[in-house]
């Protein structure tokens, strides 16, 4: 058992590297939406088969993982150990990755699925690992901002990847216009990364966590009445940030809204997730256990600083192999600054609660796609955008209230919470129904729903029986 007294700054530097691997290789299939639809001509719901697909495997293996042990008795991650399982789950990354590029070659849209679903396995293994073990390294009541730290190194690599993805896909491997084949020659270097942190992972010494009671088998974990209703939270929460993000690119190429062309669209994507690196930071600091003056100094701080990073990295343009800087205008960026600022105060009302920061953010993100869907030009705009500051903290808000007090179940907990990432393969399929029949600017209404029960959970779902 972890000691919680002891520092594990060197393995928590470890696992949070892996959040940046997944977030990454995550974001990599709003590229791929974009591209697809394209290469292969397809309508909204075709394209909406890439989240189906990748998210779908969350709900197989982490079924998979849950009958394994609620029938066995034993926990498979607990007899191997976390370092393995990551090494494990990092290594079929890197598998679904590297078969990107025989796809390329069948030209096959569904092939790439299937290289999708395995990369898919991968992650979901990844997570079950991963986030738990977060938790676990250090003081439980801290749990809540080291998920949030470890989601910012998430966010980080969710605002990269679209720059990367695209500079790649359609510059690097091409001239200007995405092809299969320079879609299989990015992803075989992201295999290659993929199985060196693997190998790396393998040979690190983190500290093991082995709960030596046996796990009981039937369905007890359920009983539980947090995790229960926070497995629904995750399915809510997934399914409406994977959504709004899947179709930000073809919202903000309708005319209406800012007619950008498919790649500069693209380039908006980091600030979106960006905003959710920005959010977790905070969250980081705002769970934690300095003074509120502290906090709040540090929040702002920290705010300003990553927003300079996210505002210069998507000022870095390359046309025909020359980089140069090209920057937005203080007008063009003057709302996302409001909402920025909208951000900060969300987290002094939610008081360092995990419980109340979460209803507080649901509210903010029910207002924000109200205007998308009643407003147009810059406002919907930038309130499309400015939705990942107020979903940044739900993921780790949620996880950790309802692991919660868990004890040896866990990681049985964590497998079911990691099941329920299926709402990103659910949600955005009915989103692209709405595209499909009456546009995108309406189907932005369809994500209310998932902050309705979110606020609940927020609000009163979230306690335990006494």
């Amino acid at each position: 058992m972890i000691e919680q007294t002891k520092s594990y700054k060197g393995a928590f530097a470890t696992v949070t590297s892996l959040f940046f691997m997944w977030g990454f290789i995550t974001v990599m299939n709003d590229v791929l939406i974009n591209t697809f639809e394209g290469i292969f001509n397809l309508t909204a719901f075709k394209t909406s088969m890439i989240q189906m697909c990748f998210f779908g495997a969350f709900f197989i293996i982490s079924l998979i993982y849950f009958i394994i042990s609620s029938t066995t008795g034993k926990d498979p991650i607990n007899r191997i150990g976390y370092r393995n399982g990551m090494s494990i789950s990092l290594l079929i990354c890197g598998i679904g990755c590297l078969a990107f590029f025989p796809a390329a070659y069948s030209n096959s849209y569904y092939v790439f699925l299937i290289a999708l679903f395995i990369l898919a396995t991968g992650v979901t293994l990844l997570q079950i690992c991963a986030n738990p073990y977060a938790a676990l390294l250090g003081k439980p009541e801290t749990a809540s901002s080291r998920l949030n730290l470890a989601q910012g190194l998430n966010s980080l690599g969710t605002t990269i990847g679209p720059l990367i993805g695209v500079l790649l896909i359609f510059r690097i491997f091409s001239n200007g216009e995405a092809t299969v084949e320079s879609v299989g020659k990015t992803y075989l270097i992201y295999g290659c990364i993929f199985v060196l942190f693997s190998i790396l992972v393998r040979f690190t010494k983190l500290p093991s966590f082995i709960n030596e009671d046996k796990i009981v088998p039937g369905f007890s974990v359920l009983k539980h009445r947090h995790l229960l209703f926070g497995i629904f939270a995750i399915f809510f929460y997934v399914g409406a940030e994977v959504s709004i993000g899947s179709w930000l690119v073809k919202l903000l190429q309708a005319p209406k809204i800012a007619g950008f062309e498919k790649e500069t669209a693209n380039y908006f994507l980091s600030y979106y997730w960006g905003g959710l690196m920005i959010g977790r930071l905070l969250g980081t600091i705002s769970l934690g256990e300095k003074t509120k003056l502290k906090k709040y100094l540090g929040m702002a701080i920290t705010s300003l600083l990553v927003f300079g990073f996210i505002y210069f990295i998507t000022s870095i343009k390359n046309e025909g192999g020359n980089f140069h800087m090209e920057y937005l205008s203080f007008s063009n960026i003057s709302l996302f600054m409001v909402f920025l600022s909208i951000n900060y105060i969300g987290f002094i009302l939610g008081g360092s609660l995990a419980s109340r920061s979460l209803a507080v953010f649901s509210f903010i993100c029910i207002a924000l796609l109200l205007l998308v869907t009643l407003g147009q030009g810059e406002i919907s705009l930038w309130s499309a955008i400015s939705l990942g500051l107020f979903n940044s903290i739900m993921w780790s808000n949620i996880f950790t209230l309802a692991i919660k007090d868990l004890g040896k179940l866990t990681s049985q907990g964590s497998s079911l919470l990691v099941m329920a990432i299926v709402g990103g393969a659910v949600i955005p399929p009915l989103q692209s129904l709405v595209i499909d029949n009456y546009g995108v600017q309406i189907s932005y209404l369809v994500p209310i729903v998932s902050y309705i029960y979110l606020a609940f959970y927020g609000l009163i779902g979230y306690k335990q029986k006494s």
